[in-house]
């Protein structure tokens, strides 16, 4: 069965995170759906621009095996106050499906939501210490049910690998970290 993933993105997407996360799952056989909250092409923190597949409230209806936030900032926020986003977030974790975010996103998202009570994360080391329950909060990637958070675009690629562990199996993330040519320890 083909595992489905959604990654929204924003104006001020960190876009290293949001390629990084879609070129890792595609090439693992996800179907990954690229949804923006406003617009189908967004300019990221870096001034490099992305086309959405489709917009965010056009995805309403769609169950997927796993949602993945990309972080940078103000993307991270514009996440952050889609209404829709929001209410899928919440149908994920409640649904016992995997949810994941990266960089700012875990603070600035998942947090904000309450979708990290009672979960070791991780976030970008610049705003870590902002975490409720931090006690995990200095490895790149942690992972605590269905939820998966990580540091920054430095972790993106071991980040991506692990949702494919997660989402698939051992053996197709390591043919995807052979494949791409990542060490991993």
């Amino acid at each position: 069965m083909r595992k489905t993933v959604l990654v929204p993105i924003a104006d001020g997407t960190e876009e290293f995170e949001a390629v990084g996360i879609i070129d890792t799952l595609r090439r693992a056989g996800a179907e990954v759906t690229v949804a923006s909250v406003n617009k189908l092409t967004v300019t990221a923190s870096r001034e490099v621009v992305i086309r959405a597949d489709k917009l965010l409230a056009d995805c309403v209806l769609q169950e997927y095996d796993l949602i993945a936030l990309p972080g940078g900032l103000p993307g991270a926020e514009h996440l952050r106050d889609d209404k829709t986003l929001t209410q899928m977030l919440l149908k994920q974790a409640e649904s016992g499906k995997f949810y994941a975010a990266i960089c700012a996103s875990p603070v600035v998202v998942l947090q904000h939501h309450g979708l990290l009570k009672n979960k070791f994360s991780t976030a970008h080391p610049a705003i870590a210490a902002k975490l409720k329950k931090s006690d995990k909060a200095g490895q790149r990637t942690v992972v605590d049910g269905n939820c998966i958070t990580s540091q920054g675009p430095g972790t993106v690629l071991e980040f991506s690998i692990k949702l494919v562990e997660l989402l698939f199996d051992k053996n197709r993330a390591k043919k995807n970290v052979d494949s791409m040519l990542i060490k991993i320890d």
